[in-house]
């Protein structure tokens, strides 16, 4: 396996837990990719219906055979999308309408379940939301690092980190580190388009996309957000709500009236670490020649978009960063068999939180 981030991490465990023996490199110290650098939210609302979503639901599922199996911290709150504006509601309550025959459980509220729900909500303007109870969160910086050691003690997964795998030849494996033998090779590189097969990339239509986030310093103790969060932006971003009639609308009067907005792919979702941290979000450049300066432009219409909708104890930003991630213009995530035995996948979507490990057990299977 080649990637310790989270698709790398999916398909060491779907592969161990069939009887094989793994060994995963991973040329950094530890993960330090788009994999620590995300909400460490399991959103399978945001996938479309049909095969995306059923991969999504599957994925949830196995993360929590792992996270119990591991005793790995997570919040299983669901998700509510909060609406103030009556096109944004007409298109909530159109998704909700639709849900049950797409296979999504979720339902609309009137504002005063929303509130029942969450103290994290201005009451002012709100209209309801969009309820699911699927979706739940981690801290990825946490459990991208408490997999491998449990991986490791639990199914014998051979950590090799600071290792450069250089050349895949199966059954040979050159690595930084010396030479492997292998019968299958799994390539899990995120971003990296360059180091291994880069004609493949070159020719797949994947770019990358860089996204701005920020994290307050850890709320009162008591004080719990509930559901993750999110805004009417976010409708317009996920391809879940393609299928809503209402939608256009929406677009065209957020185009209008906000631009910068569009400009920056700027949308806004709220989760909660165990520590109790607010994460705020997100942005969305896309190019391959990725801007390493963030821009403090994008941040303040994050948090001015963000507060019109949430209230909480403490707003002081105690951390600001970006993730860069693979994206395709088409599909969710991209697989390819690179050469014999070699199979090369990357999530191209922002949702390998979400897809990888049902991800990986399509790999497996396959």
């Amino acid at each position: 396996m080649v990637g310790a981030g989270i698709v790398g991490l999916a398909h060491a465990y779907t592969a161990a837990r069939r009887g094989h023996s793994v060994a995963v490199f991973e040329r950094s110290p530890r993960a330090s990719g788009a994999s620590i650098r995300n909400f460490g939210m399991v959103w399978p609302i945001g996938q479309p219906a049909g095969e995306m979503h059923q991969i999504a639901l599957r994925s949830r599922a196995i993360w929590m055979e792992l996270l119990e199996e591991a005793k790995l911290a997570y919040k299983p709150t669901g998700s509510l999308h909060v609406m103030y504006r009556e096109d944004e509601a007409a298109v909530a309550k159109e998704f909700a309408e639709l849900a049950p025959a797409l296979g999504y459980r979720c339902h609309w509220l009137d504002a005063d379940r929303t509130l029942e729900r969450s103290q994290a909500i201005i009451h002012e303007g709100l209209i309801g939301a969009l309820w699911s109870p699927t979706e739940l969160t981690v801290d990825p910086r946490e459990v991208i690092l408490q997999i491998p050691a449990f991986l490791a003690e639990r199914y014998g997964v051979q950590f090799n980190f600071s290792t450069q795998v250089e050349k895949i030849e199966l059954p040979k494996i050159r690595t930084s580190g010396g030479e492997w033998t292998a019968e299958q090779a799994v390539v899990c590189g995120g971003d990296d388009f360059l180091t291994l097969y880069p004609e493949i990339f070159a020719g797949s239509g994947i770019k990358r996309c860089k996204l701005q986030m920020m994290r307050t310093a850890p709320q009162q103790a008591a004080w719990q957000l509930g559901p993750s969060l999110a805004g009417g932006l976010t409708l317009q971003h996920y391809s879940a709500f393609e299928v809503c009639r209402t939608l256009p609308a929406l677009k065209q009067r957020i185009a209008a009236e906000t631009p910068e907005l569009n400009r920056w792919g700027i949308h806004i979702l709220v989760s909660q670490t165990t520590a109790g941290e607010i994460t705020i979000g997100d942005s969305h450049e896309y190019g391959n020649a990725v801007d390493v300066f963030d821009k403090l432009e994008i941040d303040q219409l994050i948090l001015k978009h963000a507060q019109q909708f949430l209230r909480i104890p403490d707003f002081s930003i105690a951390e600001r960063w970006h993730g860069i991630y693979a994206k395709h213009p088409e599909k969710a995530y991209f697989s390819v068999e690179a050469s014999a035995g070699v199979r090369v996948i990357t999530a191209t979507g922002g949702a390998g939180m979400t897809l990888s490990f049902g991800l990986a057990e399509e790999t497996w299977a396959s």
